[in-house]
């Protein structure tokens, strides 16, 4: 059902504001709108112009417990005042911003590492002192590397006449990596050589004393220390959160409060009179809430209530609210999939809830499956709350029941008997057709009822929108229903070998009808005495009517025949599972268990996929479409309802 809302106008001094959002409006479901946009009737409004003092020590608050592993199992200190837990936020904040920097220290201390890594990687084939090195003085040398097909040519052309050595390293898919000495006399002329064969330099750091190898394996055992102490100070920082975990949860929960109370200036107008400041608030809450609130102020003479029952004196629709009963409740998935209702819609999810459940289970009738779906699905439901499952939960309901009518289980056909039919043998002669699978039959019997319901709904609905055409000329409105319901009357009279109408009384019953639902627009002009022309020549009218109503009697026709899939994913699914049997070889009397296990599950997981994608098709399209809108907007309250008490820090805010 849909809760029924009323718009409220709140108003007090200026400086009270916060003590009312904290004290009343946070326990309640309230949607506020923007008072400088409803209130068109109100002079001298203006916006509330202030920073939110709590966000930012809120924002550190989330980010300290965010890293708390089991934070849903600590208790809060409730303690704290409000001073108390800015300290603690503040101290929090030093603390593991000075760890952070250590940290970030550290990691750029890695990296140089890393880069000095790289550097002497290639080198670490060479065995010699680079401290002795550096201090030659009659022999230059330069580290470096050059391409390998350059390191070819001097090998084999140039190496025996430059008068250098040439003591390669490492070597990779592109170059050769090592250091070539010379004396100093011929350095000019072999630099002049190497570079002609684009020998790159490469500067090693001048800490390096030992060996490339003795040099790499320091600094791998630098960086390993570095990661060490980096995860240490991580430790530490878990360390000291956690040390300060309920504390800081109850800070985190208490300015969350505070911040999303302050927030609510972004919606509110101040209003200067008589050298008075106060704030205005308005918006929507549930007409119960609304008892209670003002049962609550009551005594409190800082606070101005209005309750609005004039609805010029506010902008747009309510917003829509759901309400129903806990066994339907996942069902509202789908209407908000589909579109809420208005406030002056019915909520269709109970029609959904039934339908769907029932044609699952038509569709899907297997005891063993079913209990399946609503054991796995109740499972989910209750320890994730997702929609779906309790969805698959309650058709799984279903399922069983036609189980037991259809007397099947897992597949099995021979063990429950069954209490109604077995969908792939029951068959049933009607005149002019034959032999008919009876399913087949009572789905599109079925699919008759439910569209005559899905009218009903549809008057219903225009009765209370008041709206003339849809309650008697529409196609789905009284008009259509008659003709429909003459149609399954004169079909069901027929079939079951009784009488027919007259040709004067059926030509009444199918013709006036259509005739309404053709000159609907002028009939209702006439009705509500309007005196717009119709836009369009009486011509041009009547053919367009003429396909209007062609295109009706059209979907009529074909809405009805889609309720044979009902009959046909029945049968499709006692043969599927006949397959399975065949294929574990249960026929010979000693079957595959192992076959039959994985079928059920596939069975179960895809068919049931399947049919629940066609049940929602008939929902959406065959039913909702002759009734429901879903024009409806979200009820979305600032801030979730808690009735519990809640204990009110005090202090002020440093």
């Amino acid at each position: 059902m849909i809760v029924k809302m009323k718009f409220i106008n709140i108003s007090g001094p200026r400086n009270d504001i916060d003590r009312v959002t904290d004290l009343y409006l946070s326990r309640y479901e309230i949607q506020l709108e923007s008072a400088l946009s409803e209130l068109k009737t109100v002079d001298n409004l203006r916006p509330f112009v202030e920073i939110n003092p709590y966000r930012d020590a809120l924002n550190k608050a989330v980010q300290f417990v965010g890293y708390l592993p089991n934070a849903d199992d600590i208790e809060p200190d409730t303690s704290l005042g409000l001073d108390d837990m800015f300290e603690v936020v503040r101290k929090a904040n030093h603390d593991y911003m000075g760890l952070e920097d250590k940290k970030e220290n550290l990691k750029r201390k890695i990296e140089d590492l890393r880069k000095k890594q790289q550097i002497i990687a290639p080198f670490r084939p060479l065995d010699c002192e680079l401290s002795k090195i550096l201090q030659y003085k009659y022999i230059d040398y330069r580290f470096g590397r050059i391409a390998i097909e350059y390191y070819h040519k001097i090998q084999k052309y140039l190496m025996d006449d430059l008068g250098a050595i040439f003591v390669e390293g490492e070597r990779d898919e592109s170059y050769v990596y090592g250091a070539y000495f010379v004396s100093p006399g011929e350095s000019q002329k072999v630099d002049a050589v190497f570079r002609s064969l684009h020998f790159e330099k490469i500067e090693l750091p001048p800490e390096f004393l030992g060996t490339p190898s003795e040099e790499y394996r320091k600094l791998v055992k630098e960086i390993y220390h570095s990661s060490q102490d980096i995860e240490d100070l991580d430790k530490a920082a878990g360390e000291m959160l956690a040390g300060r975990a309920p504390q800081l949860i109850a800070s985190k929960n208490r300015l969350e409060e505070l911040a999303n109370n302050f927030d609510v200036r972004k919606m509110a107008a101040r209003m200067e009179d008589n050298k008075e400041d106060y704030y205005i608030l308005c918006g929507w809450m549930a007409e119960e809430d609304v008892d209670r609130f003002l049962l609550e102020i009551r005594d409190d003479d800082k606070v101005f209530v209005v309750v609005e029952d004039d609805h010029d004196t506010y902008f747009g629709e309510p917003p829509t609210k759901l309400e129903n009963p806990k066994i339907f409740k996942p069902f509202e998935m789908f209407i908000q999939m589909y579109g809420l209702p208005s406030h002056d819609e019915m909520d269709p999810t109970v029609f959904v809830g039934l339908t769907y459940s029932f044609i699952f289970g038509v569709m899907f009738g297997d005891v063993g499956q079913g209990l399946l779906l609503l054991i796995g699905g109740g499972l989910i439901y209750h320890f994730k709350k997702a929609p779906l499952a309790g969805i698959i939960s309650t058709a799984g309901i279903f399922s069983v029941i036609f189980g037991f009518m259809f007397g099947s289980i897992f597949g099995f056909e021979d063990i429950l008997p069954p209490l109604w039919l077995r969908p792939i043998e029951h068959m049933t002669t009607l005149p002019f057709i034959g032999k008919l699978n009876t399913v087949f039959i009572v789905a599109v019997a079925f699919g008759m009822a439910v569209i005559l319901v899905a009218m009903v709904l549809h008057i219903v609905n225009a009765v209370r929108s008041h709206d003339t055409e849809n309650i008697w000329f529409d196609s789905n409105g009284v008009a259509g229903f008659v003709f429909y319901l003459s149609v399954v009357a004169t079909i069901v009279l027929f079939m079951t070998g009784h009488k027919t109408p007259g040709g004067i009384l059926m030509a009444v019953m199918f013709g006036i009808p259509l005739l309404l639902i053709l000159f609907k627009e002028p009939i209702t002009k006439k009705i509500q005495k309007r005196a717009d022309t119709m836009e369009e020549s009486a011509g041009m009218f009547l053919v367009q009517g003429f396909f209007e109503l062609f295109e009706t009697l059209l979907s009529y026709f074909s809405n009805t025949l889609s309720f044979v899939r009902i009959g046909a994913f029945a049968v499709s699914h006692a043969a599927i599972m006949e397959v399975v049997l065949i294929l574990a070889g249960a026929e010979s009397g000693s079957p595959n268990w192992a076959v039959i296990v994985f079928g059920n599950l596939f069975v179960c997981g895809f068919e049931g996929l399947i049919v629940g994608i066609q049940v929602l098709r008939l929902e959406y399209y065959e039913m909702f479409s002759r009734f429901y809108k879903g024009s409806g907007r979200t009820f979305q309250p600032y801030t979730k309802k808690n009735n519990k008490t809640k204990k009110r820090q005090g202090g002020s805010k440093l």
